[in-house]
């Protein structure tokens, strides 16, 4: 495949886990709210009581409408770049000097986020482990996870089909190590 040719993998699908903290967080976020503007002291001759209130009670539906805007629809590979494709926007991240890719769909067990979202419509931000040290995640289905070794730093994504994602990848750097999880 030419590295000039832009590749699309689409997000893997959300495991049951992810679909569960999703749905039940963004419920509790929104109840909240809703509980909260009807706390809302109404009438009160405390000054700005009613706006405090309201400005307290609409945080946590827009924390789950922020977390919305933050999940992984897909991976577009393009010759020296990938990008990470939100509903909004994309995040960039330079593939110049990739040293190794491998999918394993052990490579996030045991994780400490760092700093991040652990699964409130996806599982993103700085995460770490034994075996893959310190690195940033991108990933919708933990157990479709690809890692790409780059200089400074390891990316995990969780590509639909991570086997096809290493291959184009392979394709596009041919001197990037390639881990098979089959043969290790």
């Amino acid at each position: 495949m030419p590295s000039s040719v832009k590749s699309y993998f689409p997000a893997a699908f959300w495991p049951t886990s992810l679909k569960t903290v999703s749905f039940l967080g963004a419920a509790l976020l929104i109840g909240v709210g809703v509980a909260a503007v009807k706390a809302i002291p109404h009438g009160t001759h405390v000054p700005y009581a009613e706006a405090f209130g309201t400005v307290v009670a609409f945080i946590p539906p827009a924390i789950a409408l922020v977390a919305l805007l933050f999940v992984v629809v897909g991976y577009e590979l393009e010759p020296q770049e990938l990008r990470i494709r939100r509903l909004l926007w994309s995040t960039q991240i330079s593939l110049t000097g990739l040293q190794r890719v491998y999918a394993d769909p052990e490579l996030m067990k045991c994780s400490l986020r760092i700093f991040g979202n652990g699964g409130l419509f996806a599982i993103t931000g700085l995460y770490q482990n034994r075996s893959l040290g310190r690195y940033r995640a991108f990933v919708t289905n933990p157990e479709q996870a690809v890692a790409l070794f780059l200089p400074e730093r390891i990316i995990v994504i969780s590509p639909l089909d991570p086997e096809a994602f290493v291959h184009d990848v392979c394709a596009r750097f041919p001197h990037a190590q390639v881990k098979n999880s089959s043969t290790e």
